[in-house]
């Protein structure tokens, strides 16, 4: 489940002592995580608000609050692509309906990312965070998240 992943980075960002450290494994998350393919690399899957280049494209697997939520993204930015992946590992797999309720800048404190993130970089964040949550209602039929 998506927060047994999450779970996991947060153990491995409190095992590793200096922030250098955890950088670079947030890039290595990135790395981890497939390219997106060319095709899906098109406006409507571009995210506003980030300073570097990102797409996120979801997937949603069956009907109502209950459909599991997925999403694929890339970014033009190592750090960037390891943020995808964490958000990834926040978000994906869940009940479309949880997505709505799902805390993020309280789970991503938990890592320490609300502190140690450019004012660009967490802006970047906040803009995949909603377009997560609009992509969640929007499958539910709401106008907001």
């Amino acid at each position: 489940m998506a927060q047994d992943e999450f779970d996991e980075i947060a153990e491995t960002f409190d095992f590793l002592d200096d922030w250098e450290d955890r950088y670079r494994h947030v890039i290595e998350l990135g790395r981890e995580m497939p390219p997106l393919d060319d095709a899906l690399k098109v406006p409507v899957n571009k995210v506003e608000g980030c300073a570097s280049q990102v797409w996120l494209y979801p997937r949603i697997t069956g009907q109502g609050a209950q459909a599991r939520f997925d999403f694929v993204g890339e970014s033009d930015a190592m750090i960037v692509r390891g943020l995808i992946a964490i958000l990834h590992a926040l978000y994906s797999g869940r009940p479309v309906g949880e997505i709505p309720d799902i805390d993020a800048a309280a789970q991503l404190a938990r890592l320490g990312l609300d502190q140690h993130l450019s004012s660009q970089r967490s802006n970047g964040v906040r803009a995949m965070v909603e377009r997560i949550r609009l992509v969640a209602a929007a499958h539910l039929g709401r106008a907001d998240a």
